[in-house]
């Protein structure tokens, strides 16, 4: 059967296939997740069989939108296609591939190969044949066009026009583009979650708010935050954090450094919610009302920042929900509800929240109108506690709904739990999600497991965020450390991925004074469970060090993703070198890992990573010092004193 007679045939099977669809999460049952105004790539490979050539058309379309809009992908050879478009919106966008046979241009590269003047006005004819399949679905202008291309086709006898008109790109592409697709084969939506850029690239600062007061032993207000936002916002960062600022429990309330029983003014834990005083949307009235929290968001928006909400679906023991809905609480065999607990640790002020409830749909629709009520209050970043402890449906549902109605709304998992159920969550929505990265210390430790976050499959979909503490972990190579240590896991977290936290001013201050020195990560006197005073003006400070970071971060938009991370060979076990690099901006970072002792290391750079031709000479610019150095090839001496400085981070200036 002829071209012609096979483009007309409508009942055919598609001839063409389409395989390796990217970006693609579990063959598009996920979302991959983008940016807004970030270009999406689309890359596929589509062929037929024998040497049929054969056309791959991506469409498009945005949140809501019915239609489809639709471009021809780029031929990269080797049956490998590329197409790409650009979200100018966050939402849920989608896209498609379709393939087919080229008919057209499968005709016009055998037509080329042509010699006999007869055979090549027999040929010609077949051509006019496909053209008059286009023809019956155009009009206006390019019927006109694409009629007078089939009459030369079908009437020319001289060889050398009929030769002509075969290579007219112009008139092939008007045929091309409305010539029959019925038998094309065409891939499922592939979903892509947009998101803002705050998604990709952010720094968080988490602050205690009862903690915030200039004065020892007063509880802090949201008057007192605001008071701190022009010092965090001149530290640079994007987003302050704030621990749950609701009633807190009094019934079974933990005392001091988690002690079963409290003591009169021991203030409990933040995250055992709720009292007579309301739950999840009431406010702690010792730290403000709705008006004041309003303020402080505002206040936070006016300084290019945002306040996030933590999201702990837990309660107290006293909060309304235990006596409005027993349903939702599980009970023990003795007819109490069943507290937290993971042995030997007791979580007795916490009760832990029935998902298996016969109520479940009422308590989901509860749990969402917390999320909600927030979002309208205008926080648009939550950081959710422990989501890997209910089930993974709920947080799929809950996250759709709440974009919804709030496209900016941005995630954070806090699940320190099994890989495979941290990626699970990413792939249902979550944002960002808190990493491995706290307890990863030496050098093979962070190459592989940073090389593993920015190059394999995951990276279309989990989005780490690096946190050298939190109020919950003092890592064990922070407990009793020097302020060096502190130094180093800074730098490494801020500039390895393009989201990191600080649980500061414990941070700043280098609090490392843990409760059970080498057998718990617990603070010692953590502020989990008392008001603290954190004295922000003393000299030793990291707060220099952490502006210093933040201001590189944000001036530079290789460290604004990690995509690019790659790593770079030293000679060194306590030398950790690796690159980020965007346009023709680059980032090459040396860390020295051991707090102790200056080390020095030959770096063997990949050049390639960076952009760089084999032999180049090019300058490197440290911007935490800023000395500047001038580098050759790929061989290159460091030395680092953790005394003074626990890393170069380099520009790198060709």
């Amino acid at each position: 059967m002829n071209d012609a007679r096979r483009a007309q045939r409508g009942d055919l099977a598609p001839e063409a296939v389409i395989e390796n669809v990217r970006p693609s999460v579990d063959a598009g049952r996920f979302a991959a997740k983008r940016i807004v105004g970030e270009p999406i790539e689309v890359t596929a490979d589509g062929f037929a069989h024998g040497h049929e050539k054969t056309l791959c058309t991506l469409r498009y379309r945005g949140p809501g939108e019915r239609d489809w809009a639709e471009l021809d992908m780029e031929f990269l050879g080797n049956d490998r296609w590329r197409g790409s478009f650009t979200p100018g919106s966050p939402g849920l966008w989608q896209f498609q591939l379709t393939c087919r046979v080229d008919y057209l241009e499968s005709w016009r590269e055998g037509f080329a190969r042509r010699i006999d003047p007869a055979d090549v006005r027999l040929a010609a004819r077949i051509g006019a044949q496909l053209v008059a399949q286009s023809l019956a679905r155009a009009s206006g202008a390019d019927r006109e066009r694409l009629a007078a291309l089939g009459r030369t086709l079908e009437t020319e006898q001289d060889a050398a026009k009929l030769r002509a008109a075969s290579q007219d790109a112009t008139a092939f592409a008007l045929a091309r583009k409305h010539a029959p697709r019925d038998a094309q084969c065409e891939t499922v939506a592939f979903p892509v979650a947009v998101e803002r850029a705050r998604a990709r690239f952010s720094s968080w600062y988490e602050l205690f708010p009862r903690s915030a007061s200039g004065e020892p032993g007063r509880h802090g207000t949201f008057e007192d935050v605001e008071e701190r936002l022009d010092e965090i916002a001149a530290m640079g960062f994007h987003i302050v954090y704030l621990p749950p600022i609701h009633p807190i429990g009094r019934a079974k309330r933990k005392g001091r450094n988690n002690v079963p029983v409290a003591s009169d003014g021991d203030v409990g834990s933040p995250w055992a919610i709720g009292a007579e005083e309301g739950g999840h949307t009431a406010i702690h009235p010792q730290l403000g009302t709705i008006a004041d929290f309003r303020h402080l968001v505002r206040g936070a928006k006016l300084r290019g920042m945002e306040i996030a909400m933590d999201i702990a679906f837990q309660v107290a023991p006293d909060h309304p929900w235990v006596a409005e809905h027993p349903e939702w609480f599980r009970r023990r065999p003795d007819g109490s509800v069943q507290y937290a607990e993971n042995p030997p640790k007791k979580y007795e002020d916490i009760y832990p929240i029935d998902f298996e409830t016969a109520d479940w749909r009422a308590l989901w629709q509860a749990l969402h109108d917390v999320v909600a009520f927030w979002a309208r209050e205008g926080v648009e970043a939550f950081r959710v506690d422990n989501p890997h402890t209910k089930p993974f449906a709920f947080w799929e549902w809950l996250i759709a709904e709440i974009r919804r109605e709030h496209p900016n709304a941005i995630f954070l998992s806090e699940a320190f739990t099994r890989p495979r159920v941290m990626h699970r969550l990413a792939k249902l929505g979550f944002s960002q999600s808190y990493t491995y990265f706290t307890w990863r210390v030496t050098k093979p430790e962070l190459t592989e497991y940073f090389t593993q976050l920015s190059q394999d499959d995951s990276r279309e979909y989990f989005r780490p965020n690096c946190w050298p503490n939190t109020p919950d972990i003092l890592p064990y190579h922070l407990q009793d450390a020097s302020p060096a240590m502190f130094r180093l896991r800074l730098t490494l977290a801020a500039t390895l991925a393009s989201a990191y936290g600080i649980y500061g001013p414990a941070y700043e201050l280098c609090e490392n004074r843990p409760r059970d020195p080498g057998t718990s990560e617990e603070y010692l006197d953590s502020e989990k469970y008392e008001v603290k005073h954190w004295d922000r003006g003393d000299p030793a400070s990291l707060a220099p060090l952490v502006t210093r970071l933040n201001a590189i971060r944000n001036a530079h938009p290789a460290l604004q993703s990690d995509a690019s991370l790659a790593f770079h060979d030293t000679d060194s076990d306590h030398i950790l070198c690796y690159s980020k690099r965007s346009g023709s901006d680059r980032i090459l970072a040396c860390v020295n890992l051991d707090p102790h002792n200056t080390q020095s290391a030959w770096v063997d750079l990949d050049l390639a990573a960076l952009g760089l031709p084999e032999d180049a000479s090019f300058t490197v610019h440290d911007e935490l010092s800023g000395a500047s150095y001038p580098w050759r090839g790929r061989r290159n001496f460091v030395m680092l004193d953790p005394g003074r400085a626990p890393a170069h981070v380099f520009s790198v200036i060709a």
